[in-house]
């Protein structure tokens, strides 16, 4: 019993070596449609190549210049800038922005919701959602985002 829980152990630490670095899981992030998007996203984003990420359902490229969470907490309603991208409906985390220059853009009316950040010096740019939004064609959409004149 001993030898099958150090080889786990040995498995484990050996994994994590490998990762560039780690990523918090979404709580919603061990579900077939994460692993789906997570497989489906692209090797370059921005011409920054993917990086080695640990966390179930995320991926990074550029050295954690853009970062995605799959299976992040469904946005409810609100007032933060919505941008329509092809069809998908993104959620600007607009206080994120101001206090600290990262753009994190949220999908809104997608189940599992997804999350992509942009670090600072890494301004987000229309191409990578597009391009990211290739990869979560299987999400299912629930709602869209509402401007004031559909209320």
């Amino acid at each position: 019993m001993c030898v099958v829980a150090a080889a786990s152990l040995c498995a484990a630490v050996a994994a994590y070596a490998r990762a560039d670095y780690g990523v918090p899981a979404g709580p919603f992030a061990r579900t077939a449609p994460c692993t789906e998007v997570v497989a489906r996203l692209p090797d370059h984003l921005m011409g920054r190549g993917r990086d080695a990420v640990d966390g179930a359902g995320t991926a990074g490229w550029g050295g954690r210049a853009v970062v995605l969470r799959c299976g992040v907490e469904p946005l409810a309603p609100t007032i933060d800038t919505c941008v329509d991208v092809n069809g998908f409906d993104w959620v600007l985390d607009d206080a994120r922005v101001k206090r600290d220059g990262v753009w994190v853009f949220t999908t809104y009316g997608r189940e599992p919701a997804v999350e992509v950040s942009f670090t600072r010096g890494s301004q987000p740019a229309g191409d990578a959602l597009v391009t990211i939004n290739d990869a979560l064609g299987g999400l299912v959409r629930t709602a869209k985002c509402l401007a004031l004149s559909d209320t």
